[in-house]
C-alpha cells in the first residue's frame, strides 16, 4: 500500500471510528446494551465493506488505469449490496437492536463516503506523469523517435 493510499484509509476510517463511537452511546441511551451492541456490529461492518472497497479500488487503479471509473461504478453497488444482504441477514436477529444495526450501518456509510470524497479533493495526485513531458521535450521536433 502506497502512502497515499495509506493517507486516504486513515481519513476515512478515523471519522468513521469517531461516528461509530457516537453511534454506540446513542444506541446504548436508546436502547440499552442490545442497542450499543447493534450500533457497534453495525460500524463495524461499514467499515469493513468500505475498506475493502477502498482496497479494491486502489488495486485496480494501479493495475488497470483504464478500468477505473468503470470498476469505482461497480464497486459501489456492490458495496451496496453487501449492506443490503446484511441488513436482510440480520433483519430477525435477537442478538441486538436491529434499528441501532441499521442505522449505525448507514450513518458509518455516509461519513465514509464523505470523508473518501473529501480525501481524494484534497490529494495531491498528479494526473500527468512528469517524465513523458520531459522525453517528449528533449526530443527534436521531426526526429523519426
Amino acid at each position: 500500500m502506497q502512502s497515499n493510499d495509506a493517507r486516504t484509509l486513515m481519513q476515512c476510517a478515523v471519522p468513521t471510528a469517531v461516528a461509530g463511537v457516537v453511534a454506540v452511546a446513542a444506541g446504548f441511551v436508546l436502547a440499552g446494551g442490545k442497542g450499543a451492541i447493534g450500533a457497534a456490529v453495525g460500524t463495524a461492518v461499514a467499515g469493513g465493506v468500505m475498506a475493502m472497497g477502498l482496497f479494491v479500488l486502489q488495486r485496480t487503479a494501479k493495475s488497470f488505469p483504464h478500468l477505473f471509473q468503470a470498476m469505482g461504478l461497480v464497486l459501489y453497488v456492490t458495496q451496496f449490496l453487501i449492506s443490503a444482504v446484511v441488513l436482510a441477514v440480520f433483519r430477525d436477529t435477537s442478538l441486538f437492536n436491529t434499528r441501532a444495526f441499521a442505522f449505525a450501518l448507514l450513518g458509518a456509510v455516509l461519513v465514509w463516503t464523505a470523508a473518501q470524497t473529501r480525501a481524494y479533493m484534497k490529494a495531491k495526485i498528479l494526473y500527468v506523469e512528469p517524465e513523458a513531458s520531459e522525453a517528449r521535450k528533449s526530443t527534436p521536433a521531426g526526429s523519426p523517435t
